[in-house]
């Protein structure tokens, strides 16, 4: 059976793409033309779609898919949420870890939606610092929970590969939200968590 493609990409983006990345290989020096290069712009092309396809999802609507009425009101955590997202600034990626808590106020969501709001916000252009807080107010906005907590942990290819070149920095970033905005709540949450962070 042969490879058939499942991604479903606009012509004309990927066509804009595909003619800038050519030429951006030119000014750096090397061959579009060569063999090893030829389909290098529309391979790129495609991936920086895909990468950034968060911007044509709404995260608010995806948590909406999955809402049921619930009365429980113990705090619900998602730990290890992997995240792969791309630096504003340079255009290099950043990879890590979201934890996710928020205590329902008569409302849960589906677990896997948490894990969905994470990959529409990270597959985007972004600052870890403003993805903590996205993350954090959609789930506010749909749930309208009690509290929302959202911690991520992330390794920025820009400071590993390039500038500063420190191979072992991580950054951590956290928003809390109603309940946890309390020390023992809050507490309570770190702990949790606490053996995945560091």
């Amino acid at each position: 059976m042969a490879y058939k493609k499942t991604e479903n990409y606009d012509a004309d983006t990927t066509a804009l793409l595909m003619n800038n990345y050519k030429q951006v290989i030119g000014a750096l020096g090397e061959d579009p033309e060569r063999e090893g290069l030829i389909k290098t712009p529309e391979r790129v092309a495609r991936a920086m779609q895909f990468l950034t396809q968060g911007y044509q999802q709404d995260a608010v609507a995806i948590l909406n898919s999955a809402k049921f009425h619930e009365s429980v009101s113990e705090m619900v955590i998602v730990k290890d949420i992997e995240l792969y997202s791309m630096c504003e600034h340079h255009m290099l990626p950043f990879i890590g870890k979201a934890h996710i808590a928020y205590i329902p106020n008569g409302w849960i969501t589906g677990l896997s939606k948490l894990a969905r709001v994470v990959d529409v916000y990270s597959r985007r252009m972004q600052v870890q610092e403003r993805l903590t807080v996205q993350i954090m107010d959609a789930i506010r906005e749909s749930l309208n929970p009690l509290g929302v907590a959202v911690v991520i942990e992330a390794k920025h290819l820009c400071m590993m590969m390039r500038g500063v070149q420190k191979q072992n920095s991580s950054t951590t970033t956290s928003a809390f939200y109603g309940e946890f905005e309390k020390d023992k709540t809050r507490s309570e949450f770190l702990k949790l968590i606490s053996t995945h962070l560091g």
